[in-house]
């Protein structure tokens, strides 16, 4: 070896710079690319963060959507009817007033019966969906001026009746139970089903499959579902499982049909009496222009249009 030989640094087959060296050409592109590599993994970490966040709160909004419609399926009875009990021990006492007691399938129903010497007939009344007989069977002697016979029952868990209303079949056959007990008496008389807003589509139904000589519907609605959509725009009604179709059922009557509407009811605004009228041609509408939705029955024009219909049965 010369001395030249010797001096040289020595290199090392297969190895790029010496140790220490700073890094050059392709080991300098392999670090930029990590490097963005690394920032790109970052944002992207960023990013689904916020996509987290998102998700989370869709997830919170959709849950409680869905909880809602759960709970108007589970629940909606308490929505459709507001009953307020009243102790066994009540009586009711009236002049010419029985209390009567209907046995139906699981429960017994509470009743009043106004029973007159002679009278032209009977009006079947179905009430509206909250209160009691305490609070409805209040007008015995407009009935009494008109000289007809008034039978008013109250649904499951209403009043003194046992039980609680469970589907729109069970009540419907409740009430059908009832008019079969209390018709039976009148062979040869008058048959008129009277409704009240909730009790519209009961009688409606009834009356569908009975045809009495007379119905008459004070402040209905065309369907559940319009006034579901009417007062729970977002909710769908597709869980409903109280449709009360009244539209439906007037269009199977033959018989006379009165119906009675405020133009300021707000609760069940006039334009479902106007579809009721569109689907029963045979119907008259008396449009009360002051009269709301609880008030109805204390104007003069709806007590005088009554009382014609009913005489002149």
């Amino acid at each position: 070896m010369t001395a030249l030989d010797a001096g040289a640094p020595e290199r090392v087959a297969g190895r790029g710079e010496p140790p220490g060296a700073p890094a050059s050409g392709q080991a300098g592109l392999t670090h930029r690319r990590e490097q963005r590599q690394l920032e790109t993994r970052r944002a992207a970490a960023g990013w689904s963060w916020w996509q987290q966040i998102l998700f989370f709160l869709a997830a919170l909004v959709g849950g409680s959507y869905l909880l809602a419609i759960a709970w108007l399926y589970l629940c909606q009875e308490r929505l459709i009817f507001e009953p307020v009990p009243l102790p066994a021990e009540h009586r009711f006492v009236q002049a010419e007033v029985e209390e009567v007691t209907l046995r139906v399938d699981g429960a017994a129903l509470s009743a009043l019966h106004l029973r007159l010497p002679d009278p032209q007939g009977v009006v079947f009344f179905l009430h509206g969906n909250n209160g009691n007989l305490a609070s409805w069977f209040v007008n015995a002697d407009f009935y009494r001026l008109a000289n007809y016979d008034l039978f008013m029952l109250d649904y499951r868990g209403y009043g003194k009746s046992s039980g609680r209303i469970e589907s729109e079949a069970q009540l419907r056959a409740d009430v059908r139970a009832a008019w079969d007990e209390v018709a039976r008496q009148y062979a040869g008389k008058r048959k008129v089903i009277y409704g009240r807003s909730l009790g519209t589509a009961l009688a409606a139904g009834l009356a569908a499959e009975v045809q009495p000589d007379l119905t008459i519907l004070v402040s209905p609605f065309c369907s559940m579902a319009q006034l579901m959509r009417l007062h729970y725009p977002l909710l769908p009604t597709l869980p409903l499982r109280y449709p009360l179709v009244t539209c439906d059922d007037v269009a199977r009557l033959r018989g006379p049909l009165l119906l009675v509407h405020g133009e300021r009811d707000r609760l069940i605004p006039v334009g479902h009496s106007e579809q009721l009228l569109a689907r029963a041609p045979q119907a008259r509408l008396l449009r009360l222009p002051a009269a709301a939705h609880g008030d109805i029955h204390q104007f003069q024009g709806y007590h005088e249009e009554l009382l014609r219909t009913l005489q002149a049965l």
